[in-house]
């Protein structure tokens, strides 16, 4: 999958909570975020009208985002609520980092 059709895919299962994403499907989408984040900083950072739209964008991506990592961490084989670990101090995000980058989980259906 290319990058921008995993960042349209992304969006467009923005509340789809059921199925599975693969690693590439998650990673392009994740790649993408961060490219259309970052020029949203250059922009506004050359045009302060541009902030609210930056601000705008970071907490509306946090919906795709979610549902990714849901349908991401069950293709891995853990269930939705491993997402919490992400609150854990210090190794939560990294162990959540781990979680997201296994190998698809061919067992039982989670």
């Amino acid at each position: 999958m290319l990058l921008v059709d995993a960042y349209l895919s992304g969006w467009q299962r923005s509340f789809d909570y059921q199925g599975r994403s693969n690693r590439p499907d998650f990673w392009w989408f994740y790649l993408a975020n961060i490219i259309v984040a970052f020029l949203l900083v250059i922009l506004a950072i050359a045009n302060q009208q541009f902030q609210n739209l930056f601000s705008l964008y970071c907490v509306a991506q946090l919906v795709p985002m979610v549902s990714l990592i849901v349908r991401r961490l069950r293709d891995a084989g853990k269930d939705w609520p491993w997402i919490f670990l992400s609150l854990v101090p210090l190794i939560g995000g990294i162990w959540l980092i781990v979680l997201l980058a296994q190998p698809s989980f061919h067992g039982l259906p989670v």
